[in-house]
């Protein structure tokens, strides 16, 4: 498309990563000639990127739904039990409280870990060439009317679209140019990431450990024989403690992990530098404006203490797909007020949800103090010594909805 030449679309989709593309797919899948523009302010390929997504299995029938899921199966490792300890600073002892095992259904674990990679490589492959792809690109302006939303790029073009869709991360730029506000917390936390190989097999286990800087988590990924002997890393520390473990060497901090682990997995090795990110709250005033909607970081950051961020993503997705193409099979406007309004309806109380839920988790467990320990303590032995408590939060966790969106019922949209 040459410089200066307008370009008129029903959807524009404004970011590239998982939540941009599954939308996409999904909106492809469910209209033929849908006319779909997706742009992002870096070239779309295959990110390098050494992390692992939590997929639940409410979300990966989302996914299977949009034959994704097929080109991840091979390397995605089902989470078949997760084992909860807490221990205060300088305790020895790590006391299991709570422990999940099991499926939540028949042949379903609750959750599997899908290498970012492979995921990205999936997507963009299930899309194929079903949208016109604008990218590298730089978002200038917005602007919207009764009739159209507008994007105007730095190179003079505009793009026109009966919906613009802010994929566009956390920091989003189109939400900004739109004057949606957001509410913010700064957790004084930051995350650090990473893939490590470790001497004994997980077995399929998440371990998630509350100490009083943050939770550090272990969850289990498959190695190159299809064997469990890696594992996707977060660790929440503070930012100056968070800082000098991701300048140690890489042995360093290999010995570093292996004794927050209590050597439960045996000797640790790292396979690249723990990569980290400032945590915070961020969740938008209002998810839509005049011709926009808002998915994905773009929509709502919480915190990875439960692994809930793609996942509330790809509900967004399956939310916003499924209002839209009903739309557009009624011959109605799929970016005008109402529209809109049942989309924003259907997520902000699962994501406020999520995030008042999160946000309590980490405040409740990210400390020292001796009478709180006991309180969440006993709580946790409580649970877990109640079955059907246990079975409702597992299912909870799985994002499982018999009244969601159709894609996350395993209906096309």
């Amino acid at each position: 498309m040459p410089a200066n030449t307008d370009a008129d679309y029903d959807v524009a989709i404004v970011g590239g990563g998982p939540v941009g593309l599954a939308l996409a797919i999904a909106l492809a899948d469910g209209m033929d000639g849908i006319r779909i523009a997706l742009l992002d302010r870096r070239p779309l390929s295959v990110p390098r990127d050494q992390r692992a997504s939590t997929i639940a299995a409410g979300v990966r029938k989302v996914l299977d739904g949009l034959g994704v899921w097929p080109g991840v199966a091979g390397v995605a490792s089902p989470v078949r039990a997760m084992r909860i300890t807490d221990s205060g600073t300088g305790d020895i002892a790590r006391p299991l409280f709570l422990s999940f095992s099991g499926d939540v259904a028949p042949g379903e674990p609750f959750a599997h870990l899908v290498p970012n990679t492979a995921l990205a490589e999936a997507l963009l492959a299930r899309l194929g060439d079903r949208a016109e792809i604008i990218a590298p690109v730089t978002i200038a302006g917005f602007a919207a009317d009764r009739q159209r939303g507008r994007l105007t790029l730095a190179d003079g073009r505009t793009i026109s679209a009966a919906l613009v869709v802010a994929a566009d991360g956390a920091m989003s730029g189109l939400r900004g140019m739109a004057g949606i506000g957001v509410v913010t917390h700064d957790y004084r936390q930051t995350g650090l990431v990473a893939t490590i190989g470790h001497e004994h097999d997980h077995e399929g286990i998440a371990y998630e450990h509350f100490r009083p800087a943050g939770p550090f988590a272990s969850l289990p990924l498959l190695d190159s024989d299809g064997r469990g002997l890696r594992s996707s890393l977060v660790w929440t520390e503070s930012a100056p403690e968070a800082a000098r473990l991701a300048a140690l060497p890489l042995a360093e901090a290999a010995s570093a992990i292996e004794a927050a682990m209590g050597s439960a997995l045996g000797a640790v090795t790292l396979e690249g530098a723990l990569q980290s990110y400032p945590l915070r709250l961020i969740l938008a005033r209002s998810f839509i404006a005049e011709r926009l909607a808002l998915v994905g970081d773009a929509a709502h950051v919480v915190h990875p203490i439960a692994g809930q961020g793609l996942n509330l993503g790809l509900k967004d997705v399956a939310a916003l797909a499924e209002t839209v193409l009903d739309a557009l099979r009624l011959g109605l406007d799929p970016g005008q007020a109402d529209t809109l309004e049942r989309y924003q309806r259907w997520r902000r109380l699962d994501t406020a949800l999520m995030a008042m839920v999160t946000d309590g988790m980490n405040r409740l467990f990210s400390n020292d103090v001796a009478p709180l320990r006991a309180i969440r303590d006993l709580g946790l032995g409580v649970v877990d010594r109640l079955p059907p408590v246990k079975g409702a939060l597992m299912a909870r966790a799985a994002g499982l909805d018999a009244q969601g969106p159709r894609l996350l019922r395993g209906l096309p949209a």
